[in-house]
């Protein structure tokens, strides 16, 4: 799973700071995802649903709105439509980057947010919520009414808002009570995903009725059963998000033909830690990392361990092949792979290999597929030695088909 800081300028100008969840293999599409009021884009249910997602093809951003988390803004200066306006720059720098979001997903008062944009963006095919209020004014809720008669009478004040304290402007107040969520979700024309805990007791389930009731179809509703209102069990996350995977599969904006895969490999940093980098090798995306011990965040496997990982890949295909060309008996195959360096030594680079083989061989059998493993192309390479060539610029590195691995295979198992 690789997560990239994505930044972009907000409704108001302001620079906002979000993370996008990249696909594992084919992306399905993209999606963006409003947090609940006050929490921002690190909050739990954002980040595993968000990742829920990834994996199953939809990359996601998550991303604070103005004045939260990392985001640039003066939350006393924030308000619901300013999070709208949020919202659809995020479409816009999504866009922007060739990632249009054809998904969006709201957590409480961010699915009112989602509501309320969507109709705005053409590139949006389709919107779910979870545990959304239907009228926005609804979060005024939250507010005691010591702190409402402050901010009414100061214009300002400091009250505290799931445990923390936050400076609410009347500007927030007063726009919270304009806005006409009905009128919008009635002209949404958007597939609507409705999901709701009939516990909730911070936005209770008639909310979810009177959404539903004001939606035209296509729409679905889902109970989430004993779910609270932040999705604080593991469990209610994990359904949330494969809920909306499966049900927005239809929606996504996938590409008609499926893509091409570029043959070279590529780094490309993350941003995150000192050494991380983001791996694009055959259609699969991967973390490469140096250890703790050195300085690096320790999210993925070094240089080394990928050479040793290419190493032992290679060797059990070519076991494999060859086993199967010979219908020899092998039920399993496994290749373990270590790298050290002998100083002083002229070939100072020496790969340990812990080959373990199952199945009903004799001896002789046994012996010959120990000798086959000497034969397996990268082991091949990297006795030979390379040469190298070095450019820059944004065109592929030349690299040989896909092909060209298993052609080295049957070769070296051809016997």
């Amino acid at each position: 799973m690789v997560t990239r800081p994505f930044h972009f300028a907000g409704g108001a100008g302001q620079r906002l700071s979000g993370r996008m969840e990249m696909p594992d293999g084919r992306v399905r599409g993209w999606a963006i995802f409003a947090h609940c009021f006050t929490c921002g884009k690190d909050n739990r249910a954002a980040v595993r649903i968000a990742r829920i997602l990834a994996r199953q093809g939809v990359g996601v951003l998550r991303f604070d709105f103005s004045g939260l988390g990392d985001s640039e803004g003066d939350f006393a200066e924030s308000h619901f439509s300013a999070d709208v306006r949020d919202l659809e720059a995020a479409a816009v720098a999504m866009s922007a980057d060739d990632k249009a979001p054809s998904l969006l997903i709201g957590h409480s008062l961010g699915g009112a947010a989602a509501l309320a944009a969507a109709s705005a963006l053409p590139s949006i095919r389709a919107v779910a919520t979870v545990n959304a209020p239907f009228d926005v004014a609804h979060a005024i809720h939250q507010f005691t009414p010591d702190a409402l008669a402050a901010i009414d009478a100061d214009g300002v004040a400091e009250v505290v808002l799931g445990g923390r304290p936050f400076r609410v402007g009347k500007r927030l107040i007063d726009d919270l009570r304009q806005q006409d969520q009905g009128k919008r979700i009635a002209a949404l024309r958007r597939p609507l995903l409705v999901m709701h805990a009939p516990r909730d007791q911070t936005v209770g389930i008639d909310n979810a009725t009177q959404i539903y009731v004001a939606a035209r179809h296509p729409k679905s509703f889902v109970s989430l059963d004993n779910a609270d209102h932040l999705l604080s069990r593991t469990e209610d996350v994990e359904r949330v998000g494969t809920m909306i995977a499966a049900w927005a599969a239809p929606y996504l904006t996938a590409p008609a033909d499926p893509p091409v895969v570029p043959d070279d490999v590529e780094a490309e940093e993350t941003g995150a830690g000192k050494f991380q980098v983001a791996i694009r090798a055959g259609g699969t995306m991967l973390l490469a990392d140096e250890p703790v011990s050195v300085g690096g965040l320790g999210s993925g496997p070094s240089p080394f361990d990928l050479l040793s990982a290419a190493l032992a890949a290679c060797t059990t295909m070519t076991l494999r092949l060859y086993a199967d060309g010979k219908k020899l008996p092998v039920t399993r195959i496994r290749t373990a792979v270590g790298h050290q360096k002998e100083v002083g030594n002229p070939l100072p680079d020496v790969f340990n290999l812990r080959i373990a083989i199952e199945g009903d061989l004799d001896a002789e059998q046994h012996a010959r597929m120990l000798e086959i493993a000497e034969r397996c192309p990268v082991h091949k390479t990297l006795e030979r030695g390379s040469r190298f060539t070095m450019a820059e610029g944004e065109p592929p590195a030349p690299c040989e088909p896909p092909e060209a691995h298993m052609a080295a295979m049957e070769r070296s198992t051809a016997i």
